[in-house]
């Protein structure tokens, strides 16, 4: 079992009349609540803590990419995970992801991913990413074309990185005479391919054919996460082999105090904060973002995302998050990694305006209590060599 600490960089600091006067979070919230003094504090105080998370031996590091929201405040991840290379010697980097569609020339992926993963001697996981519909408002990028453009960007990077240039590349939404990235990565035939999911079948059936890992995103029901790992195991059977551990990963919040009831005093104003103000506008989507199959699932999946969540008991029972002593933490991580049969958890402990002391402190618990026990039940685990190779 491999755990990786994931982190937001949220904005902390919204007003307390947020939810009366802003719609949403997302894209057209006024950067005038922005205060780079602070930013630059928090950045430094985020950074303290991914890298934290290496000492206390987490398996990775994860961050990721948004733009023009409160919600994460790492437009540029691959920025961040640059700094990490410098913090760390041990832990994986992984960009879950780069918004493929976003990037124009795509290339430039090819080239920063190399990048990142020589800086680090061989430790970056390359997410890859269609991007949330709000991203499409904010870079005005056509979503009719965003998956044929994700796929066409997706085989143009692995070619870069697996066969020597340089070649020409010519494709609908993508022309190079020349493509010779420099420089090519150290993980040979190139590092390990995440790709993020909320359910969508194409996706999930994208993912299984390529036998790329598939990474659960957090915010959804229980349920979600035992319908979608079964979907991703029926679709890696199509494809002719049988799904590892190691490419599932659950995306789940944790928090770990001395007792469940101080764990949930801790932790819930904060994350409430993170639900009624961070994700309000989060499922903004343009017209032609989603087929029409998936945008019938997105609706009829919506009670079970965590914005439409209103008490705490509603929390627990879906278990979008974790929280309690370290061994309730325990008990529930094991049962419900068994049942999902993933190998990776994908978590945080700091969500909306939680102090990063508290953060840290669930993170030292949540690693030297709960941890090493959870990985000795799930010992039996395939290693991540069992992964099936592509053909």
């Amino acid at each position: 079992m491999q755990f990786y600490f994931f982190h937001l960089m949220s904005w902390p600091y919204l007003p307390p009349n947020f939810e009366a006067e802003h719609d949403s979070a997302w894209v057209w919230l006024p950067n005038t609540l922005y205060d780079p003094d602070k930013g630059h504090t928090l950045y430094q105080d985020y950074l303290d803590t991914l890298a934290y998370a290496e000492e206390l031996g987490f398996d990775g590091i994860c961050v990721n990419e948004h733009h023009q929201n409160a919600y994460g405040l790492m437009p540029s991840p691959n920025l961040i995970a640059a700094a990490l290379t410098q913090r760390t010697r041990r832990a994986k980097l992984v960009v879950i992801g780069n918004a493929l569609p976003m990037y124009n020339p795509p290339l430039r992926v090819a080239e920063e991913f190399a990048m990142l993963d020589v800086m680090s001697g061989g430790r970056l996981v390359a997410g890859m990413v269609i991007g949330g519909g709000p991203e499409y408002f904010s870079y005005q990028i056509n979503p009719t074309f965003a998956r044929e453009r994700f796929r066409e960007a997706l085989d143009l990077i692995l070619k870069a990185w697996t066969e020597p240039g340089p070649f020409l590349w010519n494709s609908k939404h993508y022309f190079y005479r020349y493509v010779n990235p420099w420089p090519r990565p150290l993980q040979q035939p190139h590092p390990p391919i995440w790709i993020p999911g909320a359910g969508s079948l194409e996706t999930i059936d994208f993912v299984a054919q390529r036998r790329f890992a598939y990474m659960g995103i957090p915010y959804f029901h229980i349920d979600v996460f035992r319908r979608v790992f079964s979907l991703f195991r029926e679709a890696c059977a199509r494809a002719g082999y049988t799904a590892a551990p190691e490419q599932m990963g659950w995306g789940v919040p944790i928090y770990v105090a001395e007792t469940d009831a101080q764990a949930r005093r801790e932790f819930e104003p904060h994350f409430w904060y993170f639900i009624r103000k961070l994700l309000k506008g989060i499922s903004l989507a343009p017209p032609g973002y989603t087929s029409a199959k998936s945008a019938a699932a997105i609706i009829k999946n919506r009670p079970s995302f965590l914005a439409y969540q209103e008490t705490w008991d509603a929390i627990e029972n879906g278990v979008f998050a974790i929280v309690g002593s370290p061994e309730t933490v325990r008990q529930k991580l094991e049962h419900y990694q068994k049942e999902l049969g993933a190998g990776v958890v994908l978590t945080g402990c700091q969500s909306g305006t939680l102090p990063h002391e508290l953060a840290r402190k669930s993170m030292e618990l949540l690693a030297r209590e709960v941890l090493p026990r959870v990985r000795s039940a799930g010992s039996g685990v395939r290693s991540e060599a069992s992964i099936p190779s592509a053909s």
